[in-house]
């Protein structure tokens, strides 16, 4: 079976980790062991201006059966038990918070090589419906993204897109929020061995008449250590580096500052996640 088109989130997704992901402007960290039977334990932390947010996540993995628990600070419990290969292509995910009663929800994922199939339903008496689909190959992908609430009886989202990959680019073109933006990306692999790319995205707000145009790049300098920068229409400009000391460990720095006010300071981001 080939790789197929995937599901619905990854239409673009190439192009938002290279443009977002790993930026930030807190400070972040996290820790995790292992027991003897194999759970694993991650404390994490991060500081968000004044607040301090803490999170404890137990992950235990028995054949085909993860069970995920996270404790926040505010004493909620995320749990999510997933199911992979119920059946050839299927996941099963369950999930609920504690002490929300109306949080669970149950999730099917179905994978084949020539289309991705994804649909969930809130567990209560009116439950909001989601259904996402990709139909295509490792070429071209169309896909959507509907939900709809039984309790009122209207879409709460209706989104749409199409991607096109060839051996080293991938272009996507989204329609979101209910046909009112439009976003357009591409991600273009310039060396595979230095892992080098650059790529950009377009997003335009047909009701504010908007524009937001992005644009970014990687390189690794060796094995171990990745730079990143991106530049947006608005004059901000950010810089990332990220160095993996140990096997699974990884110790990132990002900087942001505003080149049309260059008198402000700059916001600098640190995350560290240790593992043994």
């Amino acid at each position: 079976m080939g790789k197929g088109p995937g599901l619905y989130p990854d239409i673009g997704k190439k192009a938002r980790d290279l443009l977002y992901r790993d930026y930030q402007g807190d400070h972040k960290f996290s820790l995790t062991t292992y027991t003897a039977n194999g759970v694993s334990i991650t404390s994490s932390g991060a500081k968000k201006g004044d607040l301090f947010l803490a999170d404890v996540n137990t992950k235990l993995i028995n054949k085909n059966i993860t069970t995920d628990v996270k404790v926040d600070t505010n004493s909620k419990v995320f749990t999510t038990i997933t199911i992979d290969e119920a059946a050839p292509g299927l996941k099963t995910i369950f999930s609920f918070v504690v002490p929300d009663q109306r949080s669970g929800k149950v999730e099917l994922q179905y994978l084949h090589e020539h289309a991705g199939i994804s649909t969930s339903i809130g567990l209560t008496a009116s439950p909001i419906v989601n259904f996402s689909g990709v139909a295509g190959n490792n070429t071209v992908a169309v896909g959507t993204d509907i939900s709809f609430d039984t309790a009122s009886g209207n879409f709460t989202k209706y989104n749409a897109g199409l991607s096109f990959s060839t051996s080293d680019l991938i272009a996507s073109l989204t329609l979101n929020d209910k046909g009112d933006t439009i976003t357009a990306s591409y991600y273009h692999t310039v060396s595979p061995l230095t892992n080098t790319a650059v790529g950009g995205e377009l997003t335009h707000g047909f009701s504010s008449n908007e524009n937001s145009l992005t644009f970014g790049t990687q390189h690794s300098l060796d094995p171990l250590t990745m730079v990143k920068a991106r530049v947006n229409n608005f004059g901000i400009a950010s810089g990332l580096l990220q160095h993996e000391w140990r096997p699974k460990s990884v110790f990132t720095i990002s900087g942001e500052v505003d080149t049309r006010a260059i008198e402000k300071s700059a916001k600098v981001g640190l995350a560290l996640a240790f593992k043994p």
